[in-house]
């Protein structure tokens, strides 16, 4: 089994270019939004949203990572669910994900760009990732943990650095836009 990873130092220096959305600002000054200090000015923020998914998969945790990470695939899952109106829409641009650390991704149209942090192959997926509607230089990070379960996979999902009030819909659009029709996708071999 093949592990691709980033160093240290480089996965530090993309972690460190990756802005945490509009929770950081009062942490990283050491106030929370009503000028008191935080948590006894350490800037450690404890009201930052964050997103934890468990979903399970009739199928083997390569086959959901190489359905995560293969554009033909992906675009597939992509065209099962209602977001099929991005990737259809004039000017969009076509599903793009590259299968190396660092290497970039474009999803849904264009609307979800993104880059590799971290990739095993059947057992874990890191991205650097953000949506079109937000500020420049906002990004998340989510991780995408595979693990079997019988013939199937348990996907533990983590989805942090988002910004701020954005949690429901995104919580939601994960169910929406990935999870189920990455279901039917998987159903359908």
């Amino acid at each position: 089994m093949s592990t691709i990873l980033l160093s240290r130092r480089l996965l530090a220096l993309r972690l460190a270019a990756i802005p945490v959305g509009a929770g950081l600002s009062a942490g990283v000054l050491g106030a929370s939004r009503d000028g008191e200090s935080a948590a006894a000015g350490d800037g450690l923020s404890h009201a930052a949203e964050s997103i934890r998914q468990v979903v399970e998969f009739d199928a083997n945790p390569v086959r959901v990572y190489e359905a995560l990470t293969d554009a033909k695939q992906f675009d597939a899952v992509t065209r099962l669910s209602d977001a099929v109106k991005l990737v259809t829409a004039p000017g969009a641009k076509p599903t793009s994900i590259s299968r190396a650390v660092g290497g970039a991704f474009t999803l849904f149209g264009g609307y979800i760009t993104g880059r590799h942090l971290e990739m095993v192959r059947g057992e874990r997926l890191v991205q650097a990732w953000r949506a079109a509607s937000w500020k420049p230089g906002d990004f998340s990070v989510v991780k995408f943990l595979l693990q079997a379960n019988g013939a199937g996979t348990k996907v533990l999902f983590d989805h942090r650095g988002f910004p701020e009030g954005r949690g429901p819909d995104l919580a939601d659009g994960w169910h929406t836009h990935y999870w189920d029709p990455l279901a039917k996708f998987l159903s359908s071999d």
